[in-house]
């Protein structure tokens, strides 16, 4: 028996391609490529009851990943009109993975030394490959991931990352790139994403 029809998800070609390569990352959270699954499975026209059954998953989860995906439609549009094809794809990768991270929860935030915040800016500044990553930008999820994963910190999320490397610019003008050079390293720089927190490595 067939569920209640929910509300649709149309894709654009850049969003599918973005959420079909999420969803056959081999590293990095699953969590991620799980998200990406519903989404297009959702676009592809199956209901909630159908995905779930599908990624062995309860209807709640579909539910919420639709909604979240619908929500953030004019993000979406925005981020697909910003700049050129090499920005808008920066751009729109990096917020395609926001939209699908857990946000955060409430209580008291982590703290983190300057060392560790000292250490995962290092790290953003170095080539995603260098570090085993089958890209070519970081985006805060996959940096987020690979800040745990050498052990820098117990637990971070995108958000933090995103945060620790726009802080020093946070005075830039808005719809503006921030970007950052590394002392010692004035070839290697990072840059963050007006509507999602993506970097990219300039060499």
């Amino acid at each position: 028996m067939r569920g209640p029809k929910p509300p649709p998800i149309v894709l654009t070609p850049t969003q599918r391609a973005l959420l079909r390569q999420l969803a056959r990352r081999q590293t990095g959270a699953q969590r991620l490529v799980r998200r990406a699954r519903i989404i297009l499975e959702a676009a592809s026209g199956a209901n909630n009851e159908q995905i779930a059954k599908l990624l062995g998953i309860d209807r709640a989860t579909v539910r919420t990943w639709r909604m979240r995906w619908l929500e953030a439609l004019p993000r979406l549009k925005a981020a697909e009109k910003a700049g050129d094809d090499d920005d808008e794809h920066v751009l729109l990768a990096g917020l395609v993975e926001e939209i699908l991270v857990d946000e955060p929860r409430s209580g008291k935030p982590a703290t983190f030394t300057p060392e560790q915040i000292c250490r995962i800016v290092a790290l953003a500044c170095e080539d995603p490959r260098d570090c085993g990553r089958p890209v070519t930008h970081w985006s805060t999820t996959e940096l987020a991931d690979e800040v745990l994963k050498q052990g820098i910190v117990r637990s971070i999320s995108a958000r933090s990352v995103g945060r620790f490397l726009g802080r020093s610019r946070s005075q830039t003008a808005p719809g503006a790139f921030l970007e950052g050079t590394m002392k010692g390293h004035p070839s290697r720089r990072f840059l963050i994403g007006r509507l999602g927190p993506s970097v990219s490595i300039i060499r």
